[in-house]
């Protein structure tokens, strides 16, 4: 392991020259001038509180009350219920744009930045340099960092206001710059798509990204279900795991039709039979509890593929809406 580690470090140009690079490449695409200056000519070394985080992902396991428990405070769900009645007159024209519910909307802007407020401090073009620069993920981060440097080129944002994640999620809606290129919005006509500072824009944006991903506007995204021990035990027998997707969406059934669950003894949390419809869902375990989650659950986990980040949406959309 040593030795490898060595390989990669020899081999790996210094930040500098891996800078001078960069910042012909950017002109050579298009990118103006003072926006490189402004940006790359400012950089003298790679953050090293990125490196740290990116090294360090890894934490414990929570189970899904305690990320609740974390993520879903009376304070934020207090804060939430407010933004909600707030902002009640955007939500109703975001959800008519784009037939994405406003509990939805509003569950994501909560989870991801609680409603704007811990949005991210890091400079977006030092971080995404120092992961491009670094070897472990260098193809998938420098393409972002272009990216970056295309919206500041369009005037969407000015340099010094583009922060976000150690890992280059931007704004309160913490779209990578791939995802902003492709699904932030202008809601309010100014000119500009500024996750950033416009709460039109932010809730424009988180719409569209779910639209585009295929959110159908005429249903849910699942229920929480009862499923006894001798169920879990028939259900395992006869209903395989989905082959296809990202992580989480492999960690859980196939789709099956309401009735075929309902035939296998799955139940809602009071007792009583589910509802009959021609929708198919999947099952989704974690610890003790059990949901039966449709296609739209598929599009939250499009914006972060964990159960326990799409569980948390869902829930907290209930709790706004």
């Amino acid at each position: 392991m040593a030795l490898m580690a060595l390989q990669v470090d020899t081999t790996r140009p210094a930040f500098s020259e891996w800078l001078a690079q960069v910042r012909e490449e950017a002109l050579a695409r298009g990118i103006r001038e003072e926006i490189v200056a402004q940006t790359l000519d400012t950089l003298e070394e790679p953050l090293p509180v990125v490196l740290e985080r990116d090294r360090s992902q890894a934490e414990a396991v929570l189970s899904l009350e305690q990320y609740i428990g974390r993520i879903l405070t009376p304070k934020l769900i207090a804060v939430g219920r407010e933004k909600v009645a707030e902002q009640r007159a955007l939500l109703d024209a975001v959800a008519a744009r784009y037939g994405v519910p406003a509990g939805i909307v509003a569950g994501v802007w909560g989870v991801e930045s609680s409603f704007g407020r811990f949005s991210g401090v890091r400079p977006t073009i030092g971080a995404l340099a120092t992961l491009a620069w670094d070897p472990r993920r260098s193809a998938f981060f420098r393409a972002e960092l272009f990216d970056a440097l295309e919206i500041l080129n369009r005037g969407d944002i000015e340099p010094a206001a583009m922060k976000g994640s150690w890992a280059g999620a931007m704004g309160q809606v913490q779209f990578m710059p791939s995802s902003y290129l492709a699904f932030a919005v202008d809601f309010d006509k100014d000119g500009r798509r500024d996750i950033w500072r416009s709460t039109p824009d932010v809730l424009g944006s988180i719409a569209n990204y779910l639209r585009a991903n295929g959110w159908d506007g005429q249903r849910t995204w699942g229920r929480e279900v009862t499923v006894s021990p001798a169920v879990r035990t028939r259900i395992r027998e006869t209903v395989p795991a989905r082959t296809s997707g990202c992580y989480a969406m492999r960690d859980m059934t196939e789709r099956r039709p309401l009735d075929e669950w309902q035939q296998l003894g799955v139940r809602r949390l009071d007792g009583g039979p589910l509802p009959q419809n021609d929708v198919e869902a999947g099952l989704v375990q974690t610890g003790s509890r059990f949901f039966l989650v449709y296609p739209n659950y598929d599009v939250i986990l499009r914006y972060n593929c964990a159960h326990h980040y799409a569980l948390a949406v869902g829930l907290f959309a209930e709790l706004l809406d």
